[in-house]
Order: C-alpha cells, then sequence, then structure tokens
C-alpha cells in the first residue's frame, strides 16, 4: 500500500512540484494545505503517515505546525526548509520532527527521507547532519526562550495582526492574548514591534 501524504507550503508551485515529485516515485498525496494552522487540521482529520511541511508559513510556521501534528497522532513529520541555523535543527528535533531537509536538496532527497521517516529513522539533509554535529562539538545550542504558545503569538504579532485577531485565532481572550504579547516583548528585551518584527525574521517565523 502506498505511503500516504500530507503537503503544507504556502507557494502553489512548490506544492505542484512536490506534488509530481513524490506521485512518481508512487506515493499517495492525500491532502494540501497553505499554511501551518490547515495542516494541523487536515493531519487531524486526514491521519497521513507522513506530513511534509515547509518550515516558513502564514498563520503557524512548520516547526509548531509540525509539534501539533505529532500531538494528534501522525509520528512522521518532516520540514523543508532554506534555514540552517544550529537552533532551528534543535527545536525541530526536540519537538519529535523526524527529518528536516533543505529546500536546495529536496528533490534529491525528499523520497529518501520519506521512505527513512515511514520506518521510524530520523533524516537530515547531508549539510544539516554536517552542521548538528559541528553543533554537538562546540556544545548544546541555547533553547528558545519561547514556548510554543508564545512563539505562536509572535508570530501573528509579526504578520501584523492586532490582540483581538490573535485571540480569535488561537481561541483565547483579548486580555490573554495582550497578556502573551507583553510577557513575549518581556523575555526577549524587545519592547517595540519592529523589534519582535526582526526577531521572528531572524528566528525564522515570518519570511523578510
Amino acid at each position: 500500500m502506498a505511503l500516504r501524504i500530507l503537503l503544507a507550503d504556502d507557494h502553489c508551485i512548490v506544492r505542484q512540484g512536490l506534488r509530481a515529485l513524490l506521485e512518481r516515485a508512487h506515493f499517495e498525496i492525500i491532502g494540501e494545505a497553505t499554511d501551518g494552522a490547515e495542516a494541523v487540521k487536515m493531519a487531524e482529520a486526514l491521519k497521513p503517515d507522513i506530513a511534509v511541511l515547509d518550515l516558513v508559513m502564514p498563520n503557524l510556521n512548520g516547526l509548531d505546525a509540525g509539534r501539533q501534528i505529532i500531538q494528534r497522532g501522525v509520528s512522521g513529520v518532516i520540514l523543508l526548509t532554506m534555514h540552517t541555523g544550529e537552533h532551528h535543527v534543535a527545536a525541530a528535533l526536540r519537538s519529535g520532527i523526524r527529518g528536516y531537509l533543505l529546500k536546495s536538496q529536496a528533490a534529491e532527497d525528499l523520497v529518501h527521507a520519506i521512505r527513512e521517516v515511514s520506518r521510524g529513522q530520523i533524516f537530515l539533509s547531508p549539510e544539516v547532519s554536517r552542521m548538528v554535529v559541528d553543533g554537538y562539538l562546540s556544545g548544546a545550542p541555547a533553547a528558545d526562550p519561547l514556548a510554543p504558545r508564545e512563539r505562536e503569538v509572535l508570530q501573528l504579532v509579526a504578520e501584523g495582526k492586532t490582540s483581538k485577531e490573535i485571540a480569535v485565532q488561537l481561541g483565547l481572550s483579548v486580555k490573554t492574548a495582550e497578556s502573551y504579547r507583553t510577557h513575549i516583548m518581556e523575555k526577549l528585551d524587545i519592547h517595540e514591534t519592529a523589534g519582535l518584527v526582526r526577531y521572528a525574521i531572524r528566528r525564522g517565523l515570518i519570511q523578510a
């Protein structure tokens, strides 16, 4: 039986390319999501064998979407990204994500990665593997100062959403959304929205 794959990327042309690549390898594409929040809903409804997620997506980034998908019982999550920062890889592996591939190598590595992850293995692009080893030898990377929910709120703030819009999207009260924003600024010692946007870009939560 063919492995059932969920794709998530906010660029239609990327999803089309991935679909063509994976269908040639005899995988079944059971859904395509345009952002992380949609990917979580589709994963819960469709229960794919593997979810392939872009890291930088609107509304909810691939890292936090992957974490939520795993919590919903889909253990095989692979991130596609252009980001090679050690903290990105460390955060992904800590979240239970099993594959981390650079987009520049996806055509060569994705089919192999899906097969490895479906067997319970971890697959990293060669460049990422070298970076992980180098990072291990030089000491553990600093942990993300923000909790997952705080990171979700930060992304939405950086995308320009108001506290009311954030509250609606995340199922919070407006007061709670505002409290999250305040705590984020205190934790990061950043006290204006422009600084939060720059931080979110550096952390790969949104694109410049």
